[in-house]
């Protein structure tokens, strides 16, 4: 056997708890080494995946954990729940004893509790079932006309959906042509390993989430005349690994699971309307705001070994606590700078009162981008995994850095996005015009911008606009921080702003161009 080394040290779970009082938990066991003399468990499409994006073709995260290891914990009554190669561990139901016992192993690194709530965004099941036309309204917002025009329709592009249930998609008729064409080409259901009855047996009030997801990226009407997402000729594999109702107790080793089915299958783009905040059972564990860093939950790290090492587009909401006072910012994996956090935007251009905000610690923007959404940003991500669906159509070889710089020049803020809608809302008419010139951008993909400096004397400042428009206004603390935002309608052609103590930076987005004040 091979030390792994330092590489296990980055996986290790920051927050301790202590262990009494719990008779029973779930727990991630860590191992130090493997055994890298095996075969790595990934398909050929994976590896072909990676010498298309010059990465390495196999990598140590890829290969399994230790049967050896499994076996001598088995034969001592403690049962693998679920495997992670990428953080070379197990998840266990422990007692005490067994926990003092995997202290004793030379070949245990260390012992993890896993015990999270994880959020789903409020929606209402049936909502997607009718041809809504606000629904319609988020693929004008983006700029739907662009990848019709170009023929783009994720057509041969795999994606991979994590969420909470998949209850009446065969029954839906937005989305009986993924069953009509074949286009479902795996399930794994990590609650309920056994069942077999994956869309039309439910199991819990959640279990109708992932199915809403689905619309937002596939979903078309059977008459082919409204579409409700962008990707509607890609394929999916699709995963459940949590249960319950609108708030429940998460279970974060899922997802790490489903995370490298998905890699080990090829799929480099991954949807999950999913996220983890605060809410343990023991609120001493919650987590805080502050660790939402993009480095402390498991779920994060796992993450960031998809982006950085295994070359997968994450697509993630960034959460449903704006409008929380204890929380507001973005939940996990959402923090991950590799990934690409969603917000959600209303129709005047302004961010959603329960759309999380990017925290004002991070040295990286989130959210990334943003669309509209009335029912969460569980729902505005799915419409970019849309988008992002077409944009690797258009060119299957673009790494995930290039399709989340594509998508973030195209958007509708760039280049003075905030930490409330990222870069704002995305253009398909943009992103595609600099997939097709990728050394330049060309001026028909730029913003028109302008920046205005006022200086310390002056107390306010006119700015001239169209009338008719509407004006959408961030004001800002720091060029990336918003205080506060506001809309107004233009009477006059001009807007009235006055200068502001706490304001340093006011960012004003008409139907034309994007004006940075700077208050000097």
């Amino acid at each position: 056997m091979t030390r792994v080394g330092n590489f296990l040290i980055n996986f290790i779970f920051t927050v301790f708890v202590s262990l009494q009082g719990f008779s029973q938990q779930k727990y991630w066991v860590l191992f130090k080494d493997k055994e890298l003399n095996t075969k790595a468990a990934i398909s050929d499409k994976c590896k072909e995946n990676r010498r298309a994006l010059g990465m390495q073709e196999i990598q140590p995260s890829d290969f399994p954990v230790s049967q050896k290891y499994i076996a001598q914990l088995s034969a001592n009554g403690i049962a693998t729940l679920n495997q992670s190669k990428w953080l070379n561990a197990i998840s266990s139901y422990l007692t005490h004893s067994q926990i003092q016992y995997l202290h004793t192993l030379p070949f245990v690194q260390e012992i993890i509790p896993i015990d999270s709530k994880l959020i789903i965004a409020k929606t209402n099941a049936n909502q997607m079932a009718n041809d809504d036309l606000r629904v319609d309204y988020v693929m004008k917002q983006v700029g739907i006309e662009g990848f019709l025009q170009a023929g783009l329709n994720g057509k041969d592009i795999t994606i991979g959906v994590i969420d909470a249930g998949y209850y009446g998609t065969s029954e839906s008729p937005a989305l009986g042509h993924l069953f009509s064409e074949q286009r479902i080409l795996g399930v794994r259901d990590y609650i309920n390993p056994k069942k077999t009855n994956h869309f039309d047996e439910r199991e819990t009030s959640s279990d109708f989430h992932g199915t809403e997801v689905l619309t937002a990226i596939t979903g078309k009407s059977s008459n082919n005349k409204l579409q409700f997402g962008l990707a509607t000729q890609a394929k999916f594999y699709l995963a459940r690994t949590d249960t319950g109702g609108r708030e429940f107790r998460g279970e974060e080793d899922n997802w790490v699971s489903a995370i490298e089915w998905l890699d080990s299958l090829g799929v480099r783009l991954v949807n999950t309307s999913l996220g983890y905040a605060k809410g343990f059972s023991n609120p001493k564990e919650d987590y805080k705001p502050i660790q939402m860093n993009g480095n402390t939950s498991t779920i994060a790290k796992a993450a960031k070994i998809a982006t950085e090492q295994k070359g997968m587009i994450v697509v993630v909401s960034a959460g449903n606590e704006g409008d929380d006072r204890d929380w507001r910012i973005i939940s996990t994996p959402a923090d991950v700078e590799g990934v690409i956090a969603v917000g959600a935007t209303n129709e005047a251009g302004l961010k959603m009162g329960y759309s999380s905000i990017g925290p004002d610690f991070l040295d990286y923007l989130k959210p990334n981008v943003s669309c509209f959404s009335l029912y969460g940003t569980s729902l505005a991500a799915p419409v970019i995994t849309g988008f992002v669906a077409c944009m690797l159509q258009a060119n299957p070889r673009l790494t995930n850095q290039e399709v989340k710089d594509y998508l973030q020049k195209s958007a509708s803020l760039y280049p003075f996005g905030n930490n409330y809608l990222g870069y704002g809302v995305p253009n398909a008419f943009k992103a595609l015009a600099l997939i097709q010139n990728p050394n330049k951008e060309p001026l028909e993909v730029q913003n028109h911008t302008k920046t205005i400096s006022v200086h310390e004397t002056d107390h306010q400042l006119e700015v001239e606009v169209k009338a008719g428009d509407v004006v959408s206004v961030f004001h800002k603390k720091t060029p990336f921080l918003v205080l506060s935002q506001d809309s107004h309608k233009v009477r006059n052609n001009t807007i009235l702003l006055k200068r502001n103590a706490q304001v340093k930076h006011t960012t004003v987005v008409t139907r034309d161009e994007v004006i940075e004040v700077i208050w000097l």
